[in-house]
């Protein structure tokens, strides 16, 4: 079973932005003599992207005893294996290397995502009583969808339910393809396994492990299911969805900084228009500047994103299930790494970045209930968060046949099941640019942004205080006007008017 992940958010203000990408210059490190042997680890090294300088480093890693696994010259990040302990700290003093570390801080022998909560499989009484509420025209299960009623989804496909030439990618546990109402919008020819940091096309590689993995299969779904009388319908039935898989094959469906480079790069180079990131990369939740192994991450990360959107990629990730104030000044983190020993510390969310979410130009998604107010575990923040849409909340509760306030999608083996959280607002904002991009298919990913947040319909401020799961306490504090504010950035999506 995936393990709850909390995300954090992505379009940097300008002046966050300019920090950023200042931060990410050459990293001062003297060399070293050669450490005795340690645990084998992943490492990035970054480098300027001449043929002579990454050439030159393929050299020195060989050289400390390191193993090239992929080198992705065009962005000048080249991953590596290595059993020296003081190899990160050597690559940093190679010339032409602008920043390096490790991805993890557990050895590779030992072997992320953003659902608040386990999923909760459809009964077959809750399928029958959806089925027998099921509308003339709307799926078997589509009585229990109440997202994409609280979006104009429903409508909106019966406009244009999106186009085959857009593909969105989820970038995942994997997407099991054979389910009934992904196979009629699967792209094979878009999907990978990037697990080790170098892209597998192997056929089937995409898939997930096991049934655990099913993170990606309901993303997939609530993004692309067909209109087909089977199941569920998505967001954009019309358009097409692939696989890029991510997470670690055991238990701990981690996703590491290697992997989500691989995906990231993989999309752009097989025209895939759009990517949903419902995860953070771990081992760390945030990434601080001052940490030479955590600076390599976000850089190396970062460079690999801005491929995608200069080869026109947008990129959409999920805000967070920790309720938290992306925008405040401080931040408790007490959960990295999350594979090995998490100890305590405090991060300025401005100084140590949640990747991918907050890097610059990617699209941050909060989640709302089917009332529209922000779901009680939904993270926020001024300037942070960019759109909203529906997540699920447990304490909001839809006149639906199941009374269900969580999500309903695609599971492995043909199942369908509940899941709530940011990870599933994303897939529903990824689903709406694929809309907008059938309409717009020139658009630019920051033309796109521009699109998703004109549409929308901002609920504004609660006019009280925010108490998201009744227990008396004021939860979160949402800051801004009517056109944009922390708990909803420009507002909740809105499909059909993405079609209009």
């Amino acid at each position: 079973m995936a393990h709850l992940r909390s995300r954090r958010t992505a379009a940097l203000a300008v002046p966050a932005v300019l920090s950023l990408t200042a931060s990410l210059g050459l990293l001062p490190a003297a060399p070293v003599a050669r450490a005795a042997d340690g645990p084998n680890l992943a490492y990035v090294v970054n480098t300027r992207t001449d043929h002579g300088t990454i050439a030159s480093v393929r050299r020195a890693i060989a050289r400390d005893g390191g193993t090239v696994v992929a080198s992705y010259d065009r962005i000048g990040v080249i991953v590596a294996h290595s059993a020296d302990p003081d190899f990160g700290t050597v690559m940093r003093a190679v010339r032409g290397v602008q920043s390096a570390g490790a991805t993890r801080t557990a050895p590779l022998s030992a072997t992320g995502t953003t659902d608040e909560g386990a999923v909760q499989v459809l009964s077959k009484a809750e399928a029958a009583k959806a089925e027998k509420s099921a509308a003339a025209g709307q799926e078997p299960l589509e009585a229990d969808q109440w997202d994409l009623r609280a979006i104009g989804a429903d409508k909106a496909a019966a406009i244009d339910p999106g186009s085959r030439s857009v593909t969105v990618a989820v970038i995942d546990t994997g997407v099991d393809d054979t389910h009934p109402d992904i196979a009629p919008n699967f792209s094979a020819a878009q999907s990978a396994n990037c697990v080790s940091g170098k892209a597998d096309t192997t056929y089937g590689a995409w898939r997930p492990a096991d049934a655990d993995h099913y993170h990606g299969t309901h993303v997939a779904g609530e993004i692309a299911a067909a209109r087909n009388g089977i199941g569920v319908a998505g967001v954009a039935p019309g358009v097409k969805v692939a696989s890029i898989t991510v997470a670690q094959p055991d238990s701990t469906q981690l996703f590491y900084p290697e992997s989500v480079v691989c995906a990231f790069v993989f999309a752009a180079d097989h025209g895939v228009e759009i990517t949903n990131n419902s995860y953070y990369v771990d081992p760390w939740l945030y990434n601080c500047m001052d940490d030479p192994d955590q600076r390599a991450i976000v850089d190396a990360v970062n460079r690999a994103q801005l491929y995608a959107q200069r080869k026109g990629t947008l990129n959409v990730a999920a805000a967070g299930n920790s309720d938290d104030d992306l925008d405040a000044h401080a931040l408790t983190d007490d959960s990295s790494p999350d594979d090995s020993t998490a100890t305590t510390r405090t991060v300025d969310p401005h100084e140590c970045f949640d990747v991918p979410t907050q890097l610059p130009g990617v699209v941050t998604v909060s989640a709302v209930g089917v009332t529209d107010a922000k779901s009680y575990y939904s993270s926020y923040g001024l300037g942070v968060v960019d759109v909203a849409a529906p997540g699920g909340d447990k304490y909001q509760i839809p006149d639906t046949p199941s009374k269900n306030g969580r999500i309903l999608s695609t599971l492995p083996n043909g199942q369908y099941g509940f899941l709530q959280g940011t990870s599933m607002a994303s897939p529903h904002v990824a689903a709406v640019a694929a809309l907008l991009k059938s309409t717009h298919p020139h658009a630019t990913p920051a033309r796109l942004q521009a699109l998703l947040k004109a549409e929308a319909d901002n609920p504004g401020c609660p006019a009280g205080p925010y108490d998201g799961d009744g227990d008396g306490v004021v939860d979160a504090v949402c800051v801004g006007g009517k056109h944009v504010n922390g708990f909803y950035g420009s507002g909740v999506v809105d499909a059909l008017r993405a079609v209009k």
